[in-house]
């Protein structure tokens, strides 16, 4: 398994807990805000090798509390058992960034204890991913991963990224019952400052949603999950 990026430490990618960042490349979702374009096309912007993941994590054994794997989208690679294993092993919490399109993948992790936090994207209503993936069963394959992470014993988030024209109110209240009852749900600012995916994406000027509006999204989300938090 190559790496296409490892951050040394942060404070911010895993809540709680100084963590490094391990970057894995390619995604299988086409979202036009995407920030991180060069992963989502399989770019590589450093090319580390898995044995140098692993000896990084021994050398700061101590000094780091976690791992935050992050893509790209993490599951799309065979690797990503032995690489959660490997950083377990370590004595490392480990915490996995996801679009959730890949339920079976999760299942696995979560039945080897390998995840301790998880951090799904679900980014429109369930039904309406036209814009975001050509999977025609992409909504099944979500709600099963929804089902997988709150029924599991590890925290974890929801969190989408409020962008128009794909963040609405109506759009907000449908994901909201989809996870009805979360632990966390995180509305996420659009930052147009990113290179994004689409280019004329970033040159939109009226993509981010106000605080206000961003204020009343977390007003019609909050009843339906135990904590909504604006990110």
């Amino acid at each position: 398994m190559l790496l296409a990026g490892l951050q040394k430490n942060s404070f911010i990618d895993y809540p709680g807990r100084i963590c490094c960042v391990l970057f894995t490349t390619g995604c299988n979702f086409i979202c036009p805000y995407c920030h991180n374009a060069d992963l989502a096309r399989g770019e590589y912007p450093q090319c580390i090798e898995l044995s140098q993941a692993v000896n990084f994590l021994q050398s700061r054994q101590g000094m780091l509390e976690g791992v935050t794997i992050t893509g790209g989208e993490p599951t799309l690679h065979s690797g990503i058992i032995d690489l959660c294993r490997s950083a377990k092993s370590l004595g490392y919490a480990v915490k996995l960034d996801t679009n959730g399109s890949r339920p079976e993948v999760l299942h696995d992790l979560i039945a080897e204890n390998l995840v301790d936090y998880f951090a799904m994207d679900i980014k429109a209503p369930l039904d309406a991913y036209d814009s975001f993936s050509k999977d025609p069963h992409i909504g099944e394959k979500l709600e099963k991963s929804i089902r997988l992470i709150m029924q599991s014993p590890p925290a974890y988030e929801f969190r989408t990224t409020c962008a128009n024209p794909f963040t609405d109110y109506a759009a907000i209240e449908s994901i909201a019952n989809a996870i009805k009852g979360a632990q966390c749900y995180a509305l996420q600012t659009f930052n147009h400052r990113a290179e994004c995916l689409d280019p004329a994406f970033s040159r939109r000027r009226d993509a981010a949603l106000s605080a206000d509006e961003m204020g009343r999204l977390q007003a019609l989300a909050a009843p339906l999950v135990n904590r909504c938090i604006i990110r």
